[in-house]
């Protein structure tokens, strides 16, 4: 595997990185033990202090952390802050609330005496983190593991090695101990090693079901606990009493943020039959807003895909969507020219279950959208699908929302608003969209040792 950083604007190389040696490797993972070893005797207080300085580190240096975002995979400068942004907000979240997570939970009602939950840590984390959200990806697998005490070792996605680095460099400039968080541009083979060495126990991954399935099934036969967010066909429902203007224009950007490479972007509209044609005429003119151009450049609205193989591979899929028999009703399926990773919009129709990427992610600014009779219509197209990661519904009765959250099989509903991820609250999929959650204290407690001691 090589790490190379390439800009998808306009194909040009950046940099070659030079992958790590086994020798190098055995370095690492020594020094993640030693960290581990100090970490379950120090004070907590000690790296929530920590924490909060390498918030400062991204707050105090935005332009710089962001700038590697836009050359690195495309991501619109705007967008890149606010990332960097959120990367910082994740930290200090933990840093605000570690301690509070970490206190013993009594349990008093036992048939004899009583018990103490205690949480501690266990020991090496590798996380293996994508390329769509470089930094907020990571924090959010560091920044609970380091109140634990758990080192990090990240593999990272082979088309944001700056990204990656940066990262470190940020713990570096934060003051982290040695062994705390260490970056590694590692190989296949080199992954199976470290999940199969006894200092490693678990492994965190956020990517595609593929990615998912490999490392999953080399965690489990080495008995390490693992976590996999992986992709997603999210639903956004738009029922019959909804402003349509505001509807439309919060389902575009739910859409086309980040090049729609996110992996709860809304990648399904579902339209309640009654305002479908009036939505999709809303829906159509907030589109035509979004215009391909440089990332670096404020004014750009839609950036380019991650890379050239992203490009190749969703026109592809694309390419089958339309011979399966869906229509196009907005946009021009022809691919984008040049030497970069530029793809135009698109809003399909008619994808039957019996279309060959019906079940498939399409990562990128491409959707879908049905109309629905009635609610339970709508809850029977969002569930007909092996993923299950998100969804938003809008609506002006909340209750009504509710009741079709509460039928739709996923990780979680937004209701009136654009899903993404925060800090107080866990994130995580079911089905094929992965297992295990992220962040609030249930992500805490994935890699912790919770441990009851009875009196």
């Amino acid at each position: 595997m090589s790490y190379t950083a390439v800009n998808p604007y306009n194909g040009q190389k950046i940099r070659d990185f030079d992958n790590i040696t086994d020798q190098q490797l055995s370095i690492v993972l020594d020094k993640a033990q030693a960290f581990y070893d100090k970490s379950q005797k120090q004070d907590i207080q000690e790296r929530t202090k920590l924490l909060n300085k390498l918030a400062d580190e991204f707050e105090k240096n935005t332009e710089k952390y962001a700038r590697i975002l836009s050359t690195n995979m495309g991501k619109l400068l705007t967008e890149a802050g606010q990332e960097v942004a959120k990367t910082s907000s994740f930290a200090r979240y933990y840093a605000k609330n570690g301690v509070k997570f970490m206190q013993p939970k009594p349990y008093n009602d036992l048939p004899n005496g009583q018990a103490q939950v205690e949480f501690s840590g266990t020991g090496i984390v590798l996380a293996v983190e994508p390329w769509n959200f470089p930094y907020t990806q990571v924090m959010r697998m560091f920044a609970p593991n380091f109140i634990l005490g758990n080192p990090v070792i990240l593999k990272h996605a082979s088309i944001v090695p700056e990204a990656a680095l940066a990262f470190q460099e940020a713990c570096e400039n934060a003051g982290m101990p040695e062994g705390a968080f260490t970056n590694i541009f590692a190989d296949y083979d080199q992954i199976n090693h470290i999940i199969a060495d006894p200092r490693v126990q678990g492994v965190a991954l956020t990517g595609s079901e593929n990615a998912g399935r490999k490392i999953a099934s080399v965690a489990g036969q080495n008995l390490k606990k693992s976590t996999m967010e992986l992709g997603g066909t999210d639903i956004f429902v738009v029922l019959d009493d909804v402003d349509v203007p505001v509807a439309a224009k919060d389902a575009t950007k739910a859409r086309l943020t980040n090049a729609g490479q996110v992996c709860t972007a809304a990648k399904r509209y579902i339209v309640s039959a009654k305002i479908y044609p009036e939505f999709l005429k809303a829906l159509k003119e907030e589109f035509a807003k979004y215009q391909l151009g440089d990332p670096l450049n404020e004014k750009t609205t839609l950036a380019p895909l991650s890379s050239k193989s992203a490009q190749q591979q969703l026109q592809d899929q694309v390419d089958k969507v339309i011979a399966g028999g869906a229509e196009i009703l907005y946009g021009d399926p022809t691919p984008v020219p040049g030497e970069g990773a530029g793809f135009s919009p698109l809003i399909l129709t008619g994808m039957s279950d019996d279309n060959p990427m019906y079940e498939e992610e399409l990562f990128g600014p491409v959707a879908q959208i049905y109309q629905a009779q009635t609610d339970d219509e709508i809850v029977k197209i969002a569930n007909n699908s092996r993923h299950g990661l998100g969804g938003a519904i809008y609506t002006k009765d909340i209750a009504r929302g509710r009741k079709i959250a509460s039928q739709i099989e996923t990780g979680q509903v937004t209701i009136n608003s654009i899903l993404s991820s925060q800090a107080e609250v866990p994130f995580g999929g079911v089905k094929d969209s992965g297992y295990g959650r992220e962040l609030s204290d249930w992500g805490i407690y994935e890699f912790a040792n919770i441990k009851p001691v009875m009196y």
